[in-house]
């Protein structure tokens, strides 16, 4: 442990991240008593929460029936039969508590006539179990949802007394020689300076990693740091084949336009101004889920109906919903078109191209939040001490494809289940035990091993290469060909790591340290995906092989889990989906065709 300064701290629980999934973990934990730190790389209210606009559902029923069942069911449909359904009954039916508790904190919801909080109809969201009309089930603050809990839920865990440690960036996991999580190291990127923050449980509440990609609706600091770090500690992450490609980013820019648009009734349209999605999805057209309307755009495109110059785009049409719907539900995506695409949405369509928006896959957890891993033949063993939630996590209530308006519940209602059960496991201000004389050798290693880095190839260049490779060949259509190149090119470029260069070699404010570190996390990640995916010889949500393009319940109904080592050799796994309910409240739905 060489010349670097490391400042120890001691508390209950440590969240690492401190978007909607950390702070609701954050200001639940300080609610039970637990001394709890939260560690970010950024102000919380810059994490990328901030940016969900459309809604988070629940069935409230406040605009016509509705029903938690209901709920359960899109969910399970909407995952194409993944997801696993005790996670998803709990999700559904803690739903509505969980966002009424929202509401109660501050939450600024839109509101109907009689003060209801307002919601809105998103894809996939049916009532009667697919049979009756569209459900008004997402809630929704005008287009700015994210915004409005994130700030709520950060001045809640101030007022609860949690403590913030902003602007650190967490290196490594702390673990024991019995396998058991400790504690994480941070480096205080002002100073420079190590913390290692000692605690009874981390909850890695991280984020996804769409920055794998190169054009995505996520923030720039969507690296997946969380998921670096669990496959650095040897942990395997479950689903990491299933991207989901949002229908409508912003042409060029990657920027998100809502779901909710669609919701309130835009169309989208082709180069002949036709509403394609009624041939794809003829019962919901455009509210048809998110992995369906991004391969008929995709379809559209190929055969010829793109928009503009190189008809490599579509059109999305708001113009026939007014000014006033616009200004009243809509204003901030007005906002961001005028800013990104130069458009006036009153009077012009909006360019529009499918753009990753969120990883379904993530680190494996049960419905408490725990960290779950195979060992012993038995895939359900949890991780002592580690707990991870939000896009992070792999709970898998999305399975291979995420509904709309549920990752805000996913946030919501997990970051509350860890704090339940963290205060059922932990007594407030319990000693802690011995750590091994070498727990902290293998980070200190790692960071040192990175800031000395002397090769020939700039972060940058690193970076772009995995970027341009995961966009071209982990795409919304796959093929074993191009999956089998891209597999290559990634195992290349992960090995090209061992030769990026850092030219700053200081620790304050060291952005391209910072930024190396993010990298790192992205190709392990980028990696595990790519190979999960070429793995994977079937077509189901939002993994869809030209060359497999039938789902197979009999061969693939199961969870994918990739793990790999430090010198870059990957390792698959399995778990069983899980088809059994927490309760007779619900009964299971069994598999079958998938169709709107």
């Amino acid at each position: 442990m060489t010349g670097y300064k490391i400042h120890e701290h001691e508390f209950d629980m440590v969240v690492v991240g401190a978007g909607g999934a950390g702070l609701r973990a954050t200001f639940g934990l300080a609610q039970q008593g637990l001394k709890t730190a939260c560690i970010s790389k950024v102000f919380p209210t810059r994490s990328h929460t901030v940016a969900a606009q459309g809604g988070v559902a629940a069935a409230l029923a406040n605009m016509g029936e509705d029903d938690w069942r209901y709920h359960f069911f899109d969910t399970v449909k909407g995952s194409d039969w993944l997801g696993d359904q005790d996670a998803i009954e709990y999700m559904c039916k803690e739903a509505i508590p969980a966002i009424v508790e929202l509401e109660h904190y501050g939450v600024p919801f839109s509101r109907t006539e009689e003060g209801k909080i307002y919601q809105r109809p998103f894809g996939g969201m049916t009532t009667r179990y697919g049979e009756g009309p569209p459900a008004q089930r997402t809630c929704a603050a005008a287009d700015r949802t994210g915004h409005a809990i994130l700030h709520t839920l950060y001045q809640q865990s101030l007022a609860h007394d949690a403590q913030f440690f902003i602007e650190y960036f967490a290196l490594d996991l702390i673990m024991d020689d019995a396998g058991a999580c400790r504690g994480v190291l941070a480096l205080e990127m002002a100073t420079g300076e190590l913390h290692l923050f000692r605690s009874h449980g981390v909850v890695l509440a991280t984020g996804g990693y769409g920055r794998a990609y190169f054009s995505a609706t996520s923030a720039h600091t969507c690296t997946g740091d969380g998921g670096g770090m669990a496959l650095r500690a040897g942990l395997a992450m479950q689903d990491m084949e299933f991207v989901q490609f949002h229908p409508t980013g912003i042409y060029g820019a990657g920027c998100l336009i809502t779901e909710g648009v669609r919701g309130e009734g835009g169309i989208l349209r082709n180069s002949n101004g036709e509403r394609f999605m009624e041939r794809y999805a003829p019962s919901v057209k455009d509210l048809a889920p998110r992995d369906m309307v991004s391969r008929a755009m995709t379809m559209e495109i190929r055969e010829g109906r793109g928009v503009g110059e190189h008809k490599d785009h579509i059109l999305l049409d708001l113009t026939h919903l007014g000014p006033e719907v616009i200004h009243e539900k809509l204003p901030g995506i007005a906002e961001s078109a005028r800013i990104f695409a130069g458009v006036d949405v009153t009077k012009e369509p909006i360019p529009v191209l499918p753009t990753v928006h969120y990883n379904m896959g993530g680190i494996p957890t049960n419905y408490h939040g725990e960290v779950v891993q195979l060992k012993d033949g038995n895939p359900d063993t949890v991780v002592p001490g580690l707990f991870a939630i939000g896009e992070a996590a792999c709970v898998s209530v999305h399975g291979a494809n995420r509904l709309g308006s549920n990752s805000l519940l996913d946030l919501v209602v997990f970051g509350r289940a860890v704090s339940h059960r963290a205060a059922e496991l932990i007594k407030p201000n319990s000693p802690h035990g011995q750590l091994p004389e070498h727990a902290l050798d293998a980070a200190i290693a790692h960071l040192d091993r990175i800031r000395n880095a002397d090769g020939s190839t700039p972060t940058a260049v690193i970076r772009d290469r995995m970027q341009r490779t995961m966009q071209r060949d982990a795409a919304v259509f796959r093929t074993g060909e191009t999956l089998d190149e891209g597999v290559k090119a990634i195992r290349d470029i992960h090995a090209s790591f061992a030769d990026v260069k850092i030219s700053d070699r200081s620790l304050v404010w060291n952005t391209d340290l910072i930024e190396t570190l993010e990298l790192e996390n992205l190709l392990d990640q980028a990696l595990v995906t790519i190979v999960s995916a070429a793995n994977r010889e079937e077509s189901r949500g939002a993994h869809a092989r030209e060359d497999f393009p039938k789902r197979d319940d009999a061969n693939w109904m199961k969870h994918t889990l990739a793990s790999v080592d430090r010198n870059g050799n990957t390792h698959i796994d399995y778990r069983p989906v899980h088809m059994y309910t927490l309760t007779d409240d619900v009964a299971v739905i069994p598999p079958k065709e998938r169709k709107y």
